[in-house]
């Protein structure tokens, strides 16, 4: 269980790497900040996240999902406040970035789901 979730640790860690590369408003400053932003990213979506979504839920049937990808992008913006070096220039880049995380981590689950079995 504890290889699992240091296995999906670095996996996020990767995925902020690879939308940071890809994304000009989207910034990390190296190997170390990346992995502090995953951590703070997981919590941040995990709690404050999960009560956000909950609340939103009416808005997200209207909207079609579109709520959602600005309630994942005001979560990332969070992060940045919480995590020095990890930025991001405004809720566009934001909303952008967590549909690129979405992608890249969706990917990176693909593979990694057949190496890691599901009994680990």
């Amino acid at each position: 269980m504890i290889r699992r979730f240091l296995i999906w640790w670095l996996a996020s860690t990767v995925s902020l790497l690879v939308v940071a590369y890809v994304l000009p408003g989207f910034h990390v400053d190296g190997l170390v900040t990346a992995v502090k932003a995953a951590i703070v990213v997981g919590l941040v979506n995990g709690t404050l996240g999960v009560l956000l979504k909950l609340v939103t839920f009416p808005l997200t049937l209207v909207t079609l999902g579109l709520a959602w990808i600005v309630v994942n992008g005001l979560m990332l913006l969070l992060a940045t406040r919480l995590v020095s070096g990890f930025t991001i220039d405004h809720l566009g880049w934001a909303m952008l970035g967590s549909i690129a995380l979405s992608v890249v981590n969706w990917i990176v689950k693909k593979v990694l789901d057949p190496l890691l079995g599901k009994n680990d």
